[in-house]
């Protein structure tokens, strides 16, 4: 069971000293692929433009730009909500990157009222992530929102 407190904890600590989004979110992304059991891919993609780019992760080469719109992430990005998908192969438009992902969840991230990012981790499970990961990685995401620097 994760203890969703301490890793937001573990986090602040981790970018009190640097809060540049890029050293934040390399940081991040290993700590949630270190602390968090059956996952396959955990990063973040980058608002440029209207759509995604990749951004720092942990797991196997990813999609370098998602539209807005397309597949989970671009989802969220399109309809700023969260999305968690139990099985990835019954989301309509679902974009295969790691063809062993089976569940994922998606994580839009704010600055000044605009998302500047989202959070993207995969498991090869279905039915992987509850809604307690969605509430405690919403922590999570809410500690970069604090602190990190998008510029």
């Amino acid at each position: 069971m994760t203890d969703y407190n301490l890793l937001a904890k573990q986090l602040e600590a981790l970018v009190a000293d640097e809060p540049w989004f890029i050293p934040a979110l390399s940081n991040a992304s290993a700590l949630l692929m270190d602390s968090l059991e059956d996952l396959n891919w955990a990063g973040f993609y980058l608002v440029k433009d209207g759509a995604l780019v990749l951004g720092p992760f942990q797991g196997k080469v990813a999609c370098i730009h998602i539209a807005s719109g397309r597949g989970v992430c671009g989802t969220a990005l399109a309809k700023d909500e969260l999305q968690l998908v139990k099985n990835v192969h019954e989301f309509p438009g679902h974009i295969a990157c790691d063809s062993a992902s089976n569940s994922e969840i998606v994580i839009p991230i704010h600055k000044k009222g605009e998302i500047v990012a989202v959070l993207d981790i995969d498991s090869p499970s279905l039915d992987r992530f509850s809604e307690k990961d969605a509430t405690g990685l919403s922590s999570f995401v809410k500690v970069l929102e604090d602190t990190v620097c998008f510029d």
